[in-house]
């Protein structure tokens, strides 16, 4: 062929020829900063917090964090399962407790109720600092914006009734 219109084409035609590479570009950027997190999380995890990939799949982790002492849920081994979408950074990840756990801003499904993981987010936060946000809500519920409006009354109304079955809950459900 004259000009090398075979050879310049032909590595672009190789990769493409996978049909995967050219539709996973967007989730291979994804994947990068997912990796690289992970990477930041295994060296500096926050404190009595871990998360790691499930099995083969970058995009699906199980996180725990252990219940803060002085809390109604001290010592309580809390799991949560960790979506990340594929425009991850610029798209929250999804956080689900798989515990039962009785918190104002925790409904029955486990789904979580945090302004970084809605309205907040930027692309700037990490896995680390959603983890560290999360386990500040065992100290710092917010009755104000709950999911489980009940739960909340309680907490305003009777903070000790509420501790005491949230500290019902984390010892028959987390411990």
């Amino acid at each position: 062929m004259i000009g090398g219109g075979r050879s310049s084409s032909s590595s672009s035609t190789a990769t493409a020829a996978g049909g995967t590479w050219v539709s996973t570009t967007s989730v291979s950027a994804s994947g990068k900063r997912i990796q690289r997190e992970m990477s930041e999380l295994n060296a500096d995890p926050p404190p009595h917090c871990s998360a790691a990939p499930m099995g083969d799949n970058l995009f699906y982790w199980v996180a725990t964090i252990i219940g803060p002492p002085g809390t109604p849920y001290q010592g309580g081994i809390f799991f949560l399962d960790i979506t990340f979408p594929s425009d991850y950074p610029f798209q929250p990840p999804k956080v689900v407790f798989k515990n039962r756990i009785y918190h104002c801003n925790v409904d029955a499904a486990g789904n979580l109720s945090l302004d970084i993981l809605k309205d907040s987010w930027s692309p700037a936060l990490t896995i680390s600092k959603v983890l560290t946000a999360i386990r500040s809500i065992f100290s710092n519920p917010d009755p104000y914006s709950p999911l489980t409006s009940g739960v909340a009354r309680l907490y305003l109304a009777d903070k000790a009734k509420h501790d005491e079955i949230a500290s019902e809950w984390t010892l028959r459900f987390a411990k």
